[in-house]
């Protein structure tokens, strides 16, 4: 009898150890871009939204293009990036529901100091952007599908260029997140389209600076979107909606509001509610 009511009590015991640790095990997977991360924003704000809810968050962090196909796959619950028309493409398949603006920051156009394509203090991108070809000046492109790889094709488009055809010249592709390649910019003293935010938490900007700002057309937006569960029925849909809701909510957006380097916000709340 003795025996077996130490049993009991040891089966009840680790019962009660056990809840606690599956409580703690609620999580998601957050399919981001490399500005997210790289900036410090997530690092900055997720603690406050697990403390908050008990929901963990795993971000994976990739150029908009391929977190997107990360949701396609269903190997993440929601994908939080910066590409308009990529974004509503990834919806009208079906593949996300429940689009939520979140924030914006904005591009800026770095590059060397000497300037060799004279585009600084410029207020037009398009224009700078063929000064550049031009010019032959070394650019550096992200070439991974990303938002910002998206925007520095369509302003090179826009300026009636295909920087392809100078591929292995002036127009080096790295295929990389936005810290590799502003690294390889400073290092080859090059042109590079870069968003703000991973500008000013970038420490080795060697003789870069930003040279063209302030062009509308810089504008850099970004979504949160729910994976679809009625495509993907293992999503965490309630974890999912937790945390989109978080980020839109005025708790949200107060924490991506403080978010500063050298007092300077990085990112600027812009929930539609």
């Amino acid at each position: 009898m003795n025996r077996r009511r130490l049993w009991l009590c040891a089966l009840a015991a680790s019962a009660v150890l056990a809840a606690p640790a599956r409580a703690q095990d609620t999580s998601i997977v957050v399919a981001s871009t490399t500005s997210t991360e790289q900036s410090g924003l997530f690092g900055h704000i997720l603690p406050r939204f697990t403390q908050k809810t008990g929901i963990a968050v795993r971000v994976v962090a990739l150029g908009t293009g391929q977190a997107l196909d990360v949701g396609r796959r269903g190997d993440a619950d929601v994908v939080f990036v910066h590409d308009r028309a990529a974004e509503d493409k990834f919806v009208a398949e079906g593949y996300g529901i429940d689009r939520r603006d979140v924030m914006y920051n904005d591009f800026v156009l770095v590059g060397p100091r000497a300037d060799p394509a004279r585009v600084g203090g410029g207020k037009d991108v398009v224009a700078a952007f063929a000064s550049i070809a031009v010019a032959e000046a070394p650019f550096v492109s992200r070439g991974d599908r990303s938002g910002t790889h998206a925007a520095e094709l369509r302003f090179f488009k826009d300026a009636g260029i295909d920087p392809t055809a100078g591929r292995g010249g002036w127009y080096r592709e790295t295929g990389s997140g936005m810290g590799p390649a502003l690294n390889t910019a400073a290092a080859m003293n090059a042109y590079v389209l870069a968003d703000r935010g991973t500008w000013l938490s970038f420490k080795n900007r060697g003789d870069l600076a930003v040279l063209v700002e302030g062009d509308r057309r810089l504008f850099n937006p970004y979504g949160a979107i729910l994976v679809n569960p009625a495509r993907h029925p293992h999503v965490k849909q309630a974890e999912g909606r937790a945390f989109i809701d978080w980020l839109v909510s005025p708790e949200g957006q107060g924490a991506i509001a403080s978010y500063k380097i050298g007092g300077e916000q990085l990112f600027f709340p812009d929930a539609q509610r």
